[in-house]
């Protein structure tokens, strides 16, 4: 199994021996074979879908420095035959710099990983997202594509409505329980 950024080839050391891909997806839909099945589903998870980074004790709008957000995630799969899910993944994030925001880049730390649907994580693979704010802007929005996810099948039967592509944050403790209250705060909040 294995992904490759746009952005940035991420490797996974501890995992050499599941990481492997021969061809992308746009290779493959060359071939008029349709899919045995549905893709995997492809969303953000919800306790990680978005971050928001305080200093100071109080949770007020005045101490939020910087925010992201996952906007919407697209994946397009093919697979037939004895191969494996070959899918690729775009995520639109949106990120803020609030009051309490100190400097004007920051690199956040994103992850995508590969279930089987409602169980166990197979892999996960985290990579990084530098955003510079000019002076004059408090958000940013900006896609990311993730190429090349392979999937291997234990049969020809297995579809793709097993396994379930997750996109999220990498949070602290404090920020997944900030999420999990349903508390929010965005740089755009009553704008337009």
């Amino acid at each position: 199994m294995s992904f490759k950024s746009v952005r940035s080839l991420a490797a996974m050391a501890a995992m050499a021996g599941l990481l492997s891909s021969c061809q992308s997806v746009g290779s493959v839909f060359v071939d008029p074979e349709p899919n045995i099945g549905p893709c995997p589903s492809a969303l953000s998870l919800y306790d990680a879908h978005r971050m928001v980074e305080f200093h100071g004790d109080d949770i007020v709008y005045e101490n939020v420095g910087f925010t992201g957000e996952v906007i919407a995630v697209r994946s397009l799969c093919s697979y037939y035959g004895e191969r494996p899910i070959l899918a690729n993944l775009e995520i639109d994030f949106g990120f803020g710099r609030g009051p309490a925001a100190q400097g004007r880049e920051r690199t956040y730390e994103f992850f995508v990983a590969v279930t089987r649907r409602d169980m166990a994580v197979i892999v996960k693979e985290v990579f990084p997202v530098r955003v510079r704010f000019d002076a004059d802007e408090d958000r940013v929005y900006l896609t990311e594509t993730i190429d090349a996810i392979s999937i291997p099948r234990a049969d020809e039967g297995t579809s793709g409505v097993n396994f379930e592509i997750l996109v999220g944050f990498e949070l602290t403790p404090e920020q997944i329980a900030f999420n999990r209250s349903g508390q929010r705060f965005r740089v755009s909040a009553g704008q337009d």
